[in-house]
């Protein structure tokens, strides 16, 4: 079996985790005083940051790239796989789609100190979607693949991004505010990592190159 475009498209996926992990590494340059062991990720995009048109320039490619690349494994699944496991992927793409459209119209005003009624929608509404749309679909994924052999290595995938985003979560929630960037970043990036491998697994046709 040949790849066909929709094939090579997967590895947007993985070039979109490269410009996610190279805008939060690279960013906090542009921003003086940034600790990013207490601040979020967040915070170097918020709309007072003066590490926003850097954090824009890098992350640009992220933003496009995560969202073609899940969008088209949601397209190649279509009629393969089983039903939980196309479910899951569904989620993800939807969970992928509020994310990049509400963290762009309702990010953080101000780096550090949320307050007016656009942060409450960036942390409590995008956010909370955002959470339990990737822990129903990777829940989806782990069901479904775990069930079909062929996919025990996604769903492998899948428990590893929900542990980490779980971590993350009750990390942050426990750690002292000095070390909140922590856990914080195993949450952002497990997401990220995730659609990297839905990519690659896109990139192989789902182990369907071995046909």
């Amino acid at each position: 079996m040949k790849r066909r475009l929709i094939h090579w498209l997967g590895l947007l996926g993985p070039l979109s985790l490269i410009s996610y992990a190279a805008a939060v590494l690279l960013s906090p340059a542009a921003y003086p005083g940034y600790d990013w062991m207490s601040q979020a990720v967040s915070d170097l995009s918020a709309q007072d940051a003066p590490s926003r048109m850097l954090w824009q320039q890098l992350a640009g490619v992220y933003n496009i790239a995560g969202i073609v690349a899940v969008t088209m494994v949601g397209v190649y699944v279509e009629n393969r796989l089983t039903k939980p496991l196309r479910t899951g992927i569904y989620l993800f793409v939807m969970m992928s789609w509020i994310s990049a459209l509400g963290y762009t119209i309702f990010p953080l005003t101000s780096s550090g100190s949320p307050g007016t009624l656009q942060d409450f929608i960036h942390i409590y509404i995008v956010t909370v979607m955002v959470v339990l749309l990737s822990i129903l679909s990777l829940g989806m994924i782990m069901i479904g693949g775990f069930k079909d052999k062929q996919y025990k290595g996604l769903a492998m995938w899948a428990a590893a991004a929900l542990t980490f985003m779980s971590a993350g979560a009750v990390g942050a929630g426990i750690v002292p505010e000095a070390y909140f960037g922590i856990p914080e970043r195993f949450s952002v990036f497990a997401a990220t990592a995730f659609t990297a491998v839905l990519g690659m697994y896109l990139f192989n046709g789902f182990g369907e190159m071995d046909d």
